[in-house]
This record gives C-alpha cells, sequence and structure tokens, in this order.
C-alpha cells in the first residue's frame, strides 16, 4: 500500500489540501482531521487535490460528503482537482458528481469559489 501524504498549502483565501495514497478506511481520518482544522481556523473553501490517490473507498469518500455542509454554511465550498478516473468513477457511482464541483485545472479551481 502506498504511502498516505498530505500536505496543504494557502492561496489567498483558499487552502489546497494535496492527498497522495490510498484514501480508505485506514486513512480518512487523516484526512478528516485536516479538513476539520482548516474550519477551526476558519478556512471554508478548500480545494482537495486528488491527482495523487490511486484508491478511494466510501469511507474516503464520505469525508467529503461530511465536511460540504459545513463548509457551504459558512460561505465556503469543497472543490475536487484532477481524480484520477478510478477515484472519479467511485464519485460518479456514489452520485457525488452532481454535488461537488470537480475541476482538472488548480487555477479553476480556485477560481471557482
Amino acid at each position: 500500500m502506498p504511502d498516505f501524504q498530505i500536505s496543504q498549502e494557502a492561496a489567498d483565501d483558499v487552502v489546497i489540501v494535496r492527498v497522495r495514497g490510498f484514501l480508505d478506511a485506514h486513512t480518512f481520518e487523516q484526512l478528516e482531521e485536516s479538513i476539520s482544522g482548516n474550519f477551526r481556523d476558519d478556512r471554508f473553501k478548500i480545494v482537495v487535490d486528488l491527482s495523487g490517490v490511486g484508491y478511494i473507498s466510501s469511507a474516503g469518500a464520505g469525508v467529503f460528503i461530511g465536511a460540504l455542509s459545513e463548509a457551504q454554511e459558512n460561505g465556503g465550498d469543497i472543490v475536487l482537482l484532477k481524480p484520477a478516473p478510478s477515484v472519479l468513477e467511485v464519485f460518479e457511482l456514489l452520485g457525488l458528481t452532481q454535488i461537488f464541483t470537480i475541476e482538472d485545472e488548480e487555477e479553476e479551481a480556485k477560481d471557482s469559489f
């Protein structure tokens, strides 16, 4: 299993969270904590770069579902960036492509707020 890593950077009022590895039942809590930490710091405009995620489970996808309403209630959103085809397929199967903005370019993702 690939190492799971999360890094983040602030770009103006948008936070870019970069995720690498498998996002599943063993790792989703780390991403959940990263997003929650941003919320605690009053940062609600979050781009999640999924280009380094090779696999996502329903537990991993659940992180985004759980965070979306809190972000939107505070004037923000969760935007998904560059999911791999296999990850995008999971989002499609779960119907999440209907409720999340998904972008292929970082600038477009940042400008979507």
